[in-house]
Formats: structure tokens, sequence, C-alpha cells
């Protein structure tokens, strides 16, 4: 098994946990590290397609690393609407 075939198959494995998570997760913010998870797994498999060819795909790396910096900023956003509506629900 080739580090390539066992990185593909950890994000795929990622992915469907994350997918479990989402469809199952009652709260908000299970359901917002579901879809944290997802993203990992995502962003696995794009490290791992990108290193199969003998120069790394600078591209692709370049892809994953805008990708995790759009996730945390749209995971700050959503803690925060959570947060807002969590707050808006405790008052009378």
């Amino acid at each position: 098994m080739s580090s390539t075939l066992f990185y593909l198959c950890i994000g795929a494995g990622l992915w469907v946990l994350g997918l479990h998570g989402l469809m199952v997760a009652r709260y908000a913010i299970r359901r917002i590290i579901a879809i944290n998870i997802m993203g990992n797994g995502v962003f696995m498999i794009m490290v791992a397609l990108a290193g199969r060819s003998s120069p790394t795909d600078p591209v692709m790396q370049a892809l994953v690393v805008t990708g995790l910096v759009v996730a945390v900023s749209a995971t700050a956003f959503a803690l925060r609407l959570i947060s807002a509506n969590n707050s808006r629900e405790d008052k009378p």
C-alpha cells in the first residue's frame, strides 16, 4: 500500500465520519465540528493527490492552504452566529 493510497483512504474515512456526524448530530456546535472534519478529509485527499507526482503540485498545496484559511474564518463566523442565537434565546 503506497502512502498516497493510505492518505486517500484516511481522507475518505474522515469525510464519511464527518458526514455521519452531520446527519446524526442534534446540536449546532457538533454539526460545525462534523463539517470541519469533512473539510479536513477533503484537504487530506487534496494533499495526497498533490504528492503523487515527482515534483509536488504547488497549485494544489496553495489551494489547501487557502482552504484552511477560509475554513477557519467560516468556523469562527458560524460559532459567532450560534453564540448570538443562544444569547437571544436566553433573554425573556
